[in-house]
């Protein structure tokens, strides 16, 4: 078996989306699995709901897959508008006359009080029950959280508000109700970039989680080996000088070979990954000359669809590349055996 793949062998065997045990363990560090869990359920609900500039309502409460405070959350991260921004609003009465929204929608007029939002409250990501704790829970959608939708839908239509103009240019998601490509392709750009309330430090523990991932399913098959978090090969340096580079999991064999094995699973756009790849050659040449082996797990339609050249630069300087379903898993087992 040719354990060297190209991209377009490992794009036949990827799995690109987040497998549901490793959304059920990164739910408990960040929210963005929960939400590409869900992102279709998400969109069948606004190419739907074009009726009226409240059909989304009716829709959410016939879904099984979305309900209301998650919706809210896909709007928030889809518009950049997190807690923080939120709550630098109210009252809306300041900005909004009577608090009534005044829009216009596909050529018509309509009206919609704002009976919450129009008084001082609390528009925190725990207030509208979208952080990390009430997410993942079924709760009631309250009428602040229906508003705050209503707002980030058709906030950029308003007519008689004084809104700032950065605030307002974020809320343009209601023109696309009803338009499945243009949807499709503003979801897309949109989640291809990881916003600021789902990126930063939880990033790196999305990746710890993923590297913990394959470590089990690895440890699971080779009972017998030695399988390390974020260790590193035996007189294996990025430079003179430097301390022993690290990989994200070291597997030794009891014959005593050592295997450096990085993982990447990427739903968003990641610069990591190019790094990587800039290194790779020199890397699996230094990693060869002190009589170790070099193999990727690399996975996620950001990686896959997006990062082609460096995954492909991965493939051409890697010993053994796989994508990360448990069957790939299983030929970089077979690998690690056939070669330790």
């Amino acid at each position: 078996m040719d354990f060297k793949r190209d991209i377009d062998e490992l794009r036949n065997n990827a799995i690109l989306h987040w497998p549901k045990e490793v959304i059920k363990l990164a739910n408990n560090v960040d929210t963005l699995p929960l939400l590409l869990s869900t992102q279709d359920a998400f969109l069948s609900i606004l190419k739907v709901s074009d009726q009226t500039p409240q059909s989304w309502i009716k829709t959410i409460e016939n879904s099984r897959e979305l309900d209301g405070n998650l919706f809210l959350k896909h709007l928030m991260v889809l518009s950049d508008l997190g807690g923080e921004a939120l709550n630098k609003l109210p009252p809306l009465i300041n900005y909004i006359p009577e608090s009534k929204m005044i829009f216009e929608w596909f050529g018509k007029k309509f009206y919609y009080e704002l009976k919450v939002l129009g008084e001082q409250c609390s528009l925190t990501n725990s207030a509208l029950n979208v952080d990390l704790k009430n997410l993942p829970k079924k709760k009631e959608f309250t009428k602040k959280s229906e508003e705050v939708c209503m707002l980030i839908l058709f906030g950029n239509n308003l007519s008689n508000d004084c809104l700032p103009e950065t605030f307002k240019d974020k809320c343009i998601i209601g023109n696309l109700l009803g338009n499945p490509n243009e949807l499709n392709e503003f979801v897309k750009q949109r989640y291809l970039h990881v916003s600021k309330q789902v990126s930063g430090a939880t990033a790196n523990s999305l990746g710890h989680i993923v590297q913990k991932y394959v470590a089990e399913k690895i440890k699971a098959e080779l009972s017998n080996w030695t399988i390390k978090l974020d260790s590193s090969l035996p007189n294996v340096f990025h430079s003179e000088g430097s301390n022993e580079t690290n990989f994200d999991v070291v597997a030794i064999s009891p014959s005593n070979q050592y295997f450096g094995i990085e993982v990447s699973f990427q739903v968003t756009t990641n610069s990591v990954i190019e790094r990587k790849a800039r290194e790779s050659s020199s890397m699996i040449r230094t990693v060869h000359s002190k009589g170790h082996k070099l193999c990727y797990v690399i996975d996620g339609a950001g990686n896959i669809n997006i990062r082609k050249n460096a995954v492909q630069t991965l493939c051409n300087n890697s010993d053994c590349t796989v994508a990360m379903s448990d069957k790939e898993i299983s030929v970089l087992v077979r690998y690690l055996k056939e070669n330790g």
